[in-house]
């Protein structure tokens, strides 16, 4: 494998606009979906598969708990080569109900001394229709995958429940949970719809439609207290879970010179935001619903502090570009050793470990 090294890739893919780039590598794992000794070669060297990492939720069994955060796989064509970089479970989308070129380019950046990207897509994708097919397509779908709906842009807000409505349909009876985003920065107005009455409205909608968990994700710009009380109303309204967090609009985390004054920061600048957010919500909510953390998890100690904090998964994006998928396999493998270190023998004695002696 180390012919195929990723930082090797990662020199010539850098070289290129980072979309560019993007679309360069998804080329190369769609290659790799066709090759079926490409994908037991691939899944033999970075795919984490131990008992003490195995956990059951909503009916499906996670191998590990490190998954592909949304937005890397927007038209869901990349589900089958996942596995072969270790992931866990995979989230694709967003996607909203009609197809959209999304906001204008350049829209993705790199802040590449600190281990960040800058985006400004604006839910790019080829819509609902276009994912159904490829889900009825799958000949290789023996994992979690999670589908993450929004809004289209041109919908305006006081009819955004039509849309959810529209992908709630659509979608029942494919993936193994939906994710509501309204927390991304890209779609003007979309974050001003977290709120109780919209939170209260949608979840009531989707349990009249579908049985299938859905999940609601998070923004970490709000104040923590709005934030937990937000999430404490989306799980009395019938959310199956949280996901914690989105891109952060914050630039005053960075002094970067690539930095733009639009679109949402993700990766290493993220980490320390995200975490404290995440871990007033497993404070609160640990026990109670299901959480999976996201936003600059870098390593697995990392991942390992979200877990204690009450995160069942977590998910990668931003350090997956940076570090490749050698990092999923460390992350995985870190767990194991800091599990064992701890005394524990499977990872659900470490999942809120910080609240459940308290």
């Amino acid at each position: 494998m180390s012919f195929f090294s990723y930082q090797t890739l990662k020199k010539i893919l850098f070289k290129l606009d980072p979309e560019t780039a993007h679309t360069m590598a998804s080329l190369g794992l769609r290659a790799v979906a066709h090759c079926p000794i490409a994908l037991r070669m691939f899944k033999e060297h970075y795919f984490v598969d131990d008992k003490m990492l195995h956990q059951k939720l909503f009916g499906r069994t996670f191998k590990n708990p490190v998954g592909l955060g949304a937005g890397f796989d927007k038209d869901g064509q990349y589900i089958t080569a996942m596995p072969t970089l270790g992931f866990g479970f995979t989230e694709i989308g967003t996607v909203t109900p009609k197809p959209q070129p999304g906001n204008p380019k350049p829209r993705l950046f790199r802040l590449p001394d600190e281990e960040s990207l800058q985006n400004a897509m604006g839910f790019n994708n080829k819509g609902s229709h276009y994912m159904i097919q490829r889900l009825k397509k799958l000949y290789f779908f023996d994992y979690p995958v999670g589908i993450n709906i929004g809004k289209n842009k041109v919908t305006p807000e006081d009819q955004a429940l039509s849309d959810y409505e529209t992908l709630f349909k659509a979608f029942k009876g494919y993936g193994d949970y939906i994710v509501i985003n309204i927390s991304s920065p890209n779609t003007p107005g979309l974050r001003d719809l977290q709120n109780e009455n919209f939170i209260n409205a949608i979840f009531a909608m989707a349990k009249q439609i579908t049985d299938q968990p859905v999940f609601l994700k998070i923004a970490p710009d709000m104040e923590v207290e709005d934030a937990v009380r937000l999430c404490k109303v989306a799980v009395d309204a019938g959310a199956a879970g949280i996901i914690a967090t989105n891109t952060t609009i914050d630039y005053s985390l960075t002094d970067s010179p690539h930095k733009r004054s639009f679109g949402g920061i993700s990766g290493a600048l993220l980490t320390e935001k995200s975490y404290q957010l995440f871990r007033a919500l497993g404070k609160e909510l640990y026990g109670k619903t299901l959480l999976i953390s996201v936003g600059g998890i870098d390593s697995a100690e990392e991942a390992y502090r979200r877990i204690k904090a009450g995160a069942s998964l977590v998910q990668v994006y931003s350090m997956l570009i940076y570090r490749g998928p050698e990092l999923i396999k460390e992350i995985n493998e870190g767990l194991i050793k800091l599990l064992k270190q701890d005394g524990y023998t499977h990872i659900s004695e470490a999942i809120g470990a910080d609240w459940k002696n308290n």
